[in-house]
């Protein structure tokens, strides 16, 4: 089953930073499709005031749906 795309008002963007969950929506981040990597990180550094270094090692997984989960590399072992 394919999941539909959700309307741009109503996308999020779910962030795991600083030991902190956030669910930001698209229209705060100014984000327009198409979106890159690039583009999150650079929306999220200034959301967060913080230089956009501090999101290079984070993994940006774009769902089928609409919805971005930005979250630090999974380390195991």
């Amino acid at each position: 089953m394919q999941t539909a795309m959700l309307p741009y008002e109503e996308r999020s963007v779910h962030v795991r930073f600083q030991g902190q969950s956030w669910t930001l929506a698209w229209t705060v981040l100014n984000l327009r499709e198409p979106v890159t990597p690039k583009e999150v990180r650079q929306a999220l550094a200034r959301y967060f005031d913080v230089a956009v270094r501090q999101f290079d090692p984070y993994v940006i997984e774009q769902h089928a749906n609409g919805n971005i989960t930005v979250r630090p590399e999974a380390v195991f072992g």
